[in-house]
């Protein structure tokens, strides 16, 4: 999902640089809306993990 994230805001960046404003808009919009879930998501997931007494795996 990082991923996704990461692609909408380069593809942002670019629309940004050739003068799309509109299209660099939506795109960092939804970059931001997708890493906001995946933060949610991590936290969950995280919580998760220590209520069940595992360790995380990095």
């Amino acid at each position: 999902m990082l991923s996704w994230a990461l692609t909408f805001l380069i593809v942002a960046l670019i629309a940004g640089v050739l003068g799309f404003g509109g299209i660099a808009g939506a795109a960092a919009g939804i970059a931001k809306i997708i890493f906001f879930i995946f933060i949610i998501l991590l936290v969950v997931s995280l919580l998760m993990n220590a209520l069940r007494g595992k360790a995380p795996r990095l």
